[in-house]
C-alpha cells in the first residue's frame, strides 16, 4: 500500500515541477521572441516549440488535477450522492468514477500511441529536425501520466477504503 502513496507522491512532484519549469520556459521563450520582433528579427523554432510545451503543460496540469480529484466531471450524481452519509455509498462512488476514467484514459493513451506509431511511420522532421512522430508523442504519455493517477487513485481508495 505505502509503494502506491509513495508512487502517487512522485508522480505528483514530476508533475508539478515539469508543470512549473515548463511554464518558465514557456513565458521565457514567448518574451525572448517578443523583444526579437521588436528588434526585426525572429527564430521560426520558438513559436512550434513554445505551442507543444503548452501542450505538456495541459496534460501535467491534468495530472495534477486528478490527484486533487478536481478533474472534469459531472456533478449530477455526486450532488445526490453528496446527501447520502453512507460511507460505503461515497467509497462506491468514487472508486465506479476512478476506475471509469482509467479506462477512458487507458483508452486514449493507445489511441495516443496508434497516433505516434502512424507519425512516427509517415510523419517527417518538423522544427529545429526533430521528427513530428517525438512531438505527438506528448499525447500518449500525458494522458497515460493520467491514467496512471487514477490507477493509483482506484487502488489507494479501494484498499483504504472509507479512511481515506
Amino acid at each position: 500500500m505505502k509503494l502506491f502513496v509513495t508512487f502517487d507522491d512522485i508522480l505528483e512532484r514530476v508533475s508539478r515541477y515539469g508543470l512549473v519549469a515548463s511554464l518558465f520556459i514557456i513565458l521565457g521563450l514567448s518574451v525572448f521572441a517578443i523583444v526579437l520582433r521588436w528588434l526585426g528579427s525572429s527564430l521560426m523554432w520558438i513559436e512550434p516549440l513554445v505551442r507543444h510545451l503548452v501542450f505538456l503543460s495541459a496534460f501535467l496540469g491534468g495530472s495534477l488535477a486528478t490527484s486533487k480529484n478536481v478533474h472534469i466531471k459531472v456533478d449530477i450524481l455526486t450532488k445526490l450522492i453528496e446527501r447520502s452519509h453512507s460511507k460505503i455509498i461515497h467509497w462506491i462512488h468514487k472508486n465506479l468514477v476512478a476506475l471509469f476514467c482509467l479506462i477512458v484514459c487507458m483508452v486514449l493513451t493507445k489511441s495516443g500511441w496508434d497516433f505516434y506509431l502512424v507519425e512516427k511511420e509517415f510523419g517527417a522532421p518538423g522544427f529545429l529536425h526533430i521528427h513530428s512522430a517525438y512531438l505527438v508523442g506528448i499525447i500518449p504519455a500525458g494522458m497515460g501520466l493520467i491514467a496512471l493517477r487514477f490507477f493509483n487513485q482506484l487502488i489507494i481508495g479501494v484498499v483504504q477504503g472509507g479512511e481515506r
